[in-house]
């Protein structure tokens, strides 16, 4: 089913399992009127991650994962948007993404992991809330291994997913992902612990807000479904980008399987899996599953624009501002071309011009797109001639 947005009624107790796990009921947010019909664009940790070793300025512009942040995408027409959670030792839900945080005293890095420290220590790092205090220097580390002073453009103390529902705008929607280590095995009752922990605070602040839950971990995302079915809970992969051990993280069709079996509503994918194998669309979308897809990619027009006309139901972006306006421009040439809305007589093939899958193949890397072919003959994709 696609994902629209789901509304709180009856709150379940924790321990509460439905018989029917595909039962959340979907609407539509009556306030948004959004030109690509059903196509949600979802705002990456707010208005977009940062990169702090990016020259480019918009990946330092705001805090990601900050009050701020995500006051600042409700300026755009943006459906929901994204942030991590994780469970501090003496057990608060907070807002960060990565697994450990840094800091400097007398010129050595400090290293932690977020989740051994308690809340008002976390609350200590970056920006305080009081004027007159001044917290410990922030810093993080790159995935090559270097260490960056987490400067911005405008910045913005830590915050609590508690904070986060009484202070952000109550017509932005949440998806929430549940971060956990991947290089942490955990024993099932920690997985449970950490979840109620979150869900508590969700239950109680959550109102008529729209709210989906994610998360990269398989056993959580399964978890999170049996342990309440108010909300759609989809399981988060690269699809294949990367290589684990538990092989239900390692393709598109596991994640599926995944799905399927635990009675999941959809799958949120790295963008450059469903590029490399789009006929994965049509047999995710025949199984009843929304999708979603994420990555630095989904920051190009050209990448966004053919996602639409395939099926993908959102996308994650970092550029909420630029997105948003494409997808509106986006809206205007689909009713302009009639691309879609008719069915042909032998089946649903989805309809995308050779320009389209043209200009898509020319910003893809090539390990991605290999030729038109590669996604004009695939997946029911029915082929225009010529250019709009």
């Amino acid at each position: 089913m696609p994902l629209k947005a789901v509304h709180v009624k009856n709150v379940p107790n924790l321990d509460q399992v439905s018989d029917d796990l595909n039962s959340p009921t979907f609407n539509t947010y009556p306030h948004l009127v959004r030109p690509a019909e059903d196509f949600m664009v979802i705002g990456h940790r707010g208005t977009g991650m940062n990169l702090l070793q990016s020259s480019d300025p918009r990946m330092k512009s705001i805090k990601e994962n900050s009050i701020l942040a995500f006051n600042a995408a409700g300026k755009f027409n943006l459906d929901f948007i994204e942030f991590d959670v994780q469970v501090t030792k003496d057990d608060y839900p907070i807002i960060f993404h990565d697994n450990f945080i840094f800091t400097e005293d007398k010129g050595v890095i400090i290293e932690k992991r977020v989740t051994d420290l308690n809340l008002d220590e976390f609350l200590s790092y970056g920006p305080q809330r009081e004027p007159n205090k001044v917290g410990k220097p922030l810093f993080r580390k790159t995935k090559d291994g270097r260490i960056f002073e987490w400067k911005v453009e405008n910045d913005d103390h830590l915050c609590t997913l508690e904070e986060v529902f009484q202070k952000v705008n109550h017509s932005m929607g949440f998806n929430i992902e549940f971060k956990f280590d991947d290089n942490v095995v955990y024993k099932e009752d920690d997985l449970v612990h950490a979840i109620e922990v979150v869900l508590r605070v969700v239950f109680k602040y959550a109102k008529e807000r729209s709210i989906f839950f994610s998360s990269f971990q398989p056993d959580a995302t399964l978890l999170i479904r049996k342990l309440q079915n108010t909300y759609p809970v989809f399981f988060l992969t690269n699809g294949g980008s990367e290589t684990y051990t538990d092989t239900r993280r390692n393709s598109l069709d596991e994640a599926m399987n995944l799905c399927l079996a635990g009675g999941l509503n959809g799958i949120v994918s790295e963008v450059r899996a469903i590029l490399r194998n789009p006929g994965v669309i049509r047999r995710i979308k025949d199984s009843n599953l929304s999708l979603i897809s994420y990555g630095q990619l989904n920051n190009m027009r050209e990448v966004v624009y053919p996602q639409l006309l395939m099926g993908v139901d959102g996308v994650i972006v970092d550029l909420v501002e630029e997105i948003t306006e494409a997808v509106a421009d986006f809206g205007e040439t689909i009713e302009k071309e009639k691309v879609g809305e008719e069915e042909e007589e032998e089946g649903d093939e989805i309809k995308c011009s050779q320009c389209q899958l043209s200009n898509l193949m020319k910003v893809i890397p090539g390990n991605i797109g290999k030729g038109a072919c590669t996604l004009g003959c695939m997946g029911g994709i029915q082929l225009k001639d010529g250019c709009s």
